[in-house]
């Protein structure tokens, strides 16, 4: 039981799971905000261009309400084509900015790609080789001249 656990909390907490949660919180606040910005600020804009309608009351009544004075005795049957129309500007905006932002991170992500990574630092095997071989051809040229 405790490996259970123990195993669960290393993958809750792989650094891929933690981002899509905060991600995912983060998605929802934004879509509360463009649900907002379409509902109260474009529709309204659209509407008034369009001869002061609020396209979130426009449905296609199927059936109407029975009534009986004031009581309803059966709900109408509508569809609410006006709200479907918001919703899709909502999807609309939503897909907009995120492709922006997957966009923006896919150029940041290539250009880290495009630079050239710094060489590796060679050994101290390799180091002390180079030393040998430097000290050898120098005692080379030494003897030479000395001829």
């Amino acid at each position: 039981m405790k490996k259970f656990f123990s195993d669960f909390k290393d993958f809750a907490m792989k650094g891929n799971v933690v981002d899509m949660a905060v991600g995912v919180i983060i998605g929802g606040a934004f879509g509360k905000i463009v649900t907002s910005l379409v509902n109260d600020m474009l529709m309204p804009v659209i509407g008034y261009f369009t001869g002061g309608q609020n396209f979130s009351e426009h449905r296609w009544i199927i059936k109407a309400a029975e009534m009986k004075g004031e009581e309803i005795i059966t709900p109408e049957v509508a569809v609410s084509w006006g709200t479907f129309v918001q919703t899709i500007v909502d999807f609309v905006i939503v897909a907009f900015c995120i492709f922006v932002m997957i966009r923006f991170i896919m150029n940041l992500k290539k250009k880290k790609e495009e630079e050239p990574a710094a060489p590796a630092e060679p050994s101290e095997e390799v180091k002390l080789l180079t030393e040998i071989r430097d000290a050898l051809v120098k005692k080379e040229q030494n003897d030479n001249a000395a001829k």
